[in-house]
């Protein structure tokens, strides 16, 4: 297994029975020669029919072992962060397959992902009330991937009082945002050490264009680093509403502009704008394997847009969350997106998720997220 916690249905010995397990019971693994695998949590109904959450005999799976792997999360935050706002637990990187908790202060933001996790939702529970004494915890148990796994989509407090807006600090900024009505966990923490480059990049009062928004971290982040003017775009009216809030909370001023990312840049070049810097972070145009052709256009689409309203010299931010869709990938993107725009780009650096979303070497789905810093110039090459 190469240290991969995922076992897949086709992998298992046909003497044993996964329709004999309920979803997310747990069991013990083992190889055709019975050598010990680890403990884990079985959903015969999915793909991956089983995923390690142990791999030491004589720990199983349990508030103890959930407890420790919190405890371990913490330590790491604690380190990397001063203020308590951060990914608190990343899955299969802090050990804790289909469990993701985001971290707001005083409140705790979560999701999980599979039915074994399900059935410990309430030693979870004991677990962050023990070691965090948070004022609540709110399950966002909306995503897609429930779905694969037979769950029900829910979105309900947990335990404590949760409010209807999260607070969040970044970078010295204090930014709002949208819990039930927000996007993922309400936050993007994944992008924070990519926004946080962005300053070396921007020129005195540069002209921003913050393209899918959301609620408007990138402009501001912009903005307080010495850009001259930012235009957030996004197709909600929500997100730009938090986004204009954001801004004032901070002393900026930023414009919005509703409406679809591809037409929204379609209608600025018709105009004949120019940006100094573009920013593209779109959401995963990719979330499946046989996505990929569609996915790849659109990227490349949405890249030759931008590219059409980039000043001489200017900066071009592209971002992709697709775990599918792989660095190299998106550098031939650019590259053709630069040639059929007429366009020279030149990648200067690469950037990833951030370190609270760990990267756990032997599951290569931990590393989903790709920002490259382009400078575009008038050069075809």
């Amino acid at each position: 297994m190469a240290g991969h916690p995922w076992v897949f249905s086709n992998e298992i010995d046909e003497h044993t029975p996964l329709r004999a397990f309920s979803p997310g019971a747990q069991a013990r693994i083992e190889s055709h020669r019975g050598q010990f695998l680890g403990h884990a949590y079985v959903n015969p109904h999915a793909l991956i029919c089983a995923r390690i959450v142990s791999r030491e005999v004589d720990r199983p799976i349990d508030r103890a072992l959930i407890e420790a792997r919190l405890e371990a999360a913490l330590r790491l935050r604690a380190r990397l962060y001063r203020e308590p706002y951060y990914r608190l637990v990343f899955g299969e990187s802090d050990g804790l397959p289909g469990l993701v908790l985001d971290r707001y202060g005083d409140v705790l933001v979560g999701q999980i992902a599979t039915a074994g996790m399900e059935a410990l939702r309430e030693t979870i529970e004991a677990a962050v009330r023990e070691r965090l004494a948070p004022a609540g915890l709110f399950w966002k148990n909306d995503s897609g991937a429930r779905t694969l796994e037979n769950l029900p989509q829910i979105a309900a407090t947990g335990f404590g009082e949760v409010p209807d807006t999260l607070a969040v600090r970044e970078a010295g900024l204090n930014f709002s945002a949208p819990l039930a009505a927000g996007q993922k966990t309400g936050w993007f923490y994944d992008q924070c050490a990519n926004r946080t480059r962005l300053a070396r990049y921007l020129s005195p009062g540069a002209r921003v264009l913050d393209v899918c928004s959301y609620v408007g971290a990138w402009s501001l982040t912009a903005l307080a680093a010495g850009a001259g003017s930012a235009l957030s775009v996004d197709a909600s009216e929500t997100a730009l509403a938090y986004t204009e809030r954001n801004a004032k909370a901070n002393g900026l001023s930023v414009q919005t502009l509703r409406a679809d990312a591809f037409e929204a840049l379609a209608a600025l070049r018709e105009r004949g704008e120019r940006f100094d810097v573009v920013v593209l972070d779109p959401p995963a145009f990719i979330k499946r394997k046989k996505d990929i052709p569609r996915g790849q256009a659109a990227y490349r689409k949405l890249n030759q847009l931008a590219m059409a309203v980039i000043a001489e010299e200017g900066l071009l931010v592209s971002c992709s969350c697709s775990y599918h869709l792989s660095a190299e990938s998106l550098t031939e993107i650019l590259q053709s997106a630069a040639r059929h725009s007429g366009r020279g780009a030149q990648i200067l650096e690469a950037g990833g998720q951030s370190p609270d979303h760990p990267i756990h070497p032997a599951v290569p789905e931990t590393r989903y997220l790709k920002a490259f810093f382009c400078r575009i110039t008038s050069q075809v090459g």
